[in-house]
């Protein structure tokens, strides 16, 4: 069979709102699966997660004596109130006994032999967890389309709850240049990572891009990640065994850096080619992965951006959807503020170096210095 040698060619680059604008209304979501709360953690829910009213009935939230409050009103460390009987102790977390509201402490009794006095009063519901004061009626816990958070899978345990519905996204990656070198290898282990942390999947980082585009065919992933081979070099040819395979909806986006990316389909499924380049492989995950991730789970973008003055001016040119690593710098009027570092090609060290990333509209030419910027973390 014979090779195709001829340079892959970008004839126009793509506005990022319309690869996002197509991402948003033509993949799927991922189909719900039912996932032990154990195993949960960092996935996407599918479904509302409701509790019941909780505790059933008032609990100890201190260790101590289980008492009336109104029988100890008056004791003190001068007056003290004897017991009839010794008070019954409760552990927390405990049923409080018929008759008692609240909980008093260790050493606000007093106990010689089989006589007990209380030498402090104590509130009405003091050291008690009233009936509903965790749920006070069935209540939706955590919302579908939320991650679940290491907090969240202890309060739901807490509450009983062994089983949650959850979106997967199961996503291949293979790599797409003739070799993989140490710079693409490092592009798919943080993919793998990043798409970890936003609840996704990666059960396969060493196909071939045929194998991957067969097994999107086949319905056993529901996205693929192809890393290199996106240019216009000797032995790239992404994009045309995409083309072999489904179908190329862009090939060069108007993104900086990462304009030789393509997104396209086999089937119904997506396919997103990153360049090897590490720089641009993170701002294509970072502007459109992520994105891509966020629509299988049902999810949304979950990063909450710094607000900061630009300690000077950052160029861009115009068309292009920059993105920007900043520093932060402490100025003596405005306090923190961000240094941008780098544009174009992003260094090693203007990544390590930086705390965060800036993206530059399309349609600006760049921020003045004083603009105030939306930094971002990274992944």
């Amino acid at each position: 069979m014979a090779v195709d040698s001829t340079p892959q060619r970008i004839s126009r680059l793509t506005p990022l709102e319309a690869i996002l604008a197509s991402i948003a209304s033509r993949v799927e979501v991922a189909t719900p699966s039912a996932c032990s709360l154990a195993s949960a953690h960092g996935r996407v829910l599918a479904a509302d997660v409701v509790a019941s009213k909780l505790p059933r009935e008032p609990i100890a939230l201190r260790d101590g004596f289980a008492v009336a409050a109104s029988a100890v009103a008056d004791a003190g460390s001068y007056t003290p109130m004897p017991f009839a009987s010794p008070p019954p102790w409760v552990d927390a977390g405990e049923a409080m006994p018929a008759g008692t509201d609240a909980v008093l402490p260790l050493d606000a009794v007093t106990i010689l032999g089989d006589r007990a006095g209380a030498i402090a009063s104590v509130l009405p519901g003091e050291g008690v967890l009233a009936e509903g004061g965790d749920v006070s009626a069935p209540t939706i816990l955590r919302h579908a389309g939320a991650y679940l958070r290491a907090s969240d899978i202890a309060v739901m345990a807490a509450a009983g709850i062994a089983d949650v519905m959850v979106r997967e996204p199961r996503i291949r990656i293979a790599c797409g240049s003739a070799a993989k070198t140490p710079l693409v290898q490092a592009a798919v282990d943080m993919l793998t990572r990043a798409i970890a942390a936003v609840g996704g999947t990666v059960f396969d980082t060493d196909s071939e891009p045929e194998r991957l585009y067969e097994a999107l065919g086949k319905a056993r992933a529901h996205a693929g990640f192809v890393v290199g081979g996106t240019g216009s070099g000797r032995g790239d040819s992404s994009v045309r065994t995409l083309a072999r395979f489904g179908r190329v909806e862009a090939h060069g986006i108007a993104v900086s850096p990462g304009e030789t990316a393509a997104v396209g389909y086999v089937g119904s499924r997506p396919v997103l080619l990153l360049p090897g380049r590490l720089d641009s492989a993170l701002a294509i995950w970072l502007l459109i992965g992520r994105h891509l991730i966020a629509k299988l789970g049902g999810s949304r973008i979950e990063d909450t951006p710094k607000m900061l003055l630009l300690k000077r001016k950052v160029t861009s040119t115009i068309g292009l959807v920059e993105l920007v690593p900043v520093r932060f710098d402490q100025d003596a009027v405005h306090g923190t503020v961000a240094y941008p570092l780098a544009s174009g090609y992003l260094s090693f060290e203007s990544l390590t170096g930086s705390d965060g990333w800036i993206s530059i509209p399309a349609d600006s030419e760049g921020f003045a210095a004083g603009t105030q910027v939306a930094v971002r973390p990274w992944p």
